[in-house]
């Protein structure tokens, strides 16, 4: 990708600072420091960081360990490039105060508090809420392109696998299929652990893959996406195994669907994220199985599979052009199964479009 495009984020970024009255800004969570910079889509481990970018007024800094030298020095200017050691807080507050910062806005949710601790010795903190994704939440054209291709790729893999879901297969070599097919089609790598749910295991909208085996007029439930072009496809699918679907699961099937599309026929600028929501449960609501729809009705996605907006009732916000959101409702009995069925839609300037 440009450099510029990453230097124009930034720049965005300094306008909200701004406006909160923010000197520089500490950028810990990996997707926003990918976003800003181009450099490390991930940390190396959940309990490292592969670095840290800090934004001010006139100046930008990049900050990791010598295993991401030649990495960094790609995407960044060498003279506003910190490689620190084992003595990484000491050397970054050197680094900083020699360039006259003294006070950084942070990312609470992605800041351990060992590291605020030893910042706090040296700056003055100040915590922020999702003020780079803010800027995330809206996609450009490029980033609806790859997406878009994200996607697609998610669609053959629905069309494939539904003929590799035969009746003694467990869940476990079903999820590998899965993983195979995005690896040898072009794929990054997962979005995230493939779902997928057998029979009563498809109630447990997370559930892990295990021995479970397909079985011959029984239900399965997938989840999965894949990244491409660093960004994040969704998608889950229910199946029914063998000729004959029960009614149950036709009349289940209905009204998830009708759900679904409740909510996508009202998806426009302007409409509150709530009331995406409230959509779709009225129409289980109607049925009287709002009971059984235990989760939000959708979240957005681009760089991470779980980002802002989120559609539920506790939702925040309008929808505006741009934005790329789940529209995923789901039934779950645990004595029974569950459905869930999901598609992945930009909200475009007149209405959405299912990508």
């Amino acid at each position: 990708m440009d450099k510029s495009v990453f230097e124009k984020r930034r720049e965005e970024l300094k306008s909200e600072m701004h406006a909160r009255g923010l000197s520089a800004m500490l950028v810990s969570l990996a997707a926003n420091r990918y976003y800003l910079s181009g450099f490390e889509l991930h940390d190396a481990q959940c309990n490292e960081s592969s670095g840290w970018v800090v934004i001010t007024p006139d100046d930008d800094y990049l900050f990791t360990d010598p295993r991401y030298f030649d990495a960094a020095r790609q995407v960044w200017d060498e003279n506003n490039l910190c490689i620190y050691t084992a003595r990484k807080h000491k050397e970054i507050a050197e680094f900083l105060k020699g360039r006259g910062v003294d006070s950084l806005g942070f990312e609470p949710k992605a800041l351990h508090l060992f590291d605020y601790d030893k910042l706090a010795e040296n700056f003055t903190l100040t915590a922020t809420e999702n003020l780079v994704e803010s800027l995330r939440i809206v996609k450009d054209e490029d980033e609806i392109r790859r997406m878009d291709k994200s996607m697609r790729l998610n669609h053959e893999l629905f069309e494939y696998i539904e003929g590799e879901l035969i009746p003694g297969r467990t869940e476990k070599e079903v999820a590998w299929l899965v993983e195979k097919f995005f690896r040898e089609h072009g794929a990054q790598e997962l979005a995230f652990s493939t779902i997928v749910g057998v029979g009563p295991n498809a109630a447990l909208p997370h559930c892990i893959p295990g021995d479970t085996r397909l079985r011959e007029n029984d239900l399965v439930l997938i989840d999965t996406g894949c990244r491409l072009l660093d960004y994040n496809s969704d998608q889950t699918r229910t199946f029914w195994v063998g000729d004959k679907p029960s009614d149950r699961f036709k009349k289940t099937m209905e009204q998830v669907r009708a759900a679904q599309q409740a909510a996508i026929d009202i998806i426009r600028p302007g409409l509150s994220c709530v009331d995406a929501y409230h959509a779709a449960y009225a129409v289980f609501e109607k049925d009287g199985v709002e009971t059984l729809f235990t989760h939000g009705l959708g979240h957005g996605v681009g760089l991470e599979t779980h980002e802002p907006p989120s559609l539920s009732r506790a939702g925040q916000g309008q929808l505006e052009p741009g934005m790329v959101v789940t529209v995923e409702p789901g039934l779950y009995d645990p004595a029974w199964g569950g459905i869930r069925w999901e598609y992945q839609v930009l909200v475009t300037e007149d209405g959405c479009r299912v990508m």
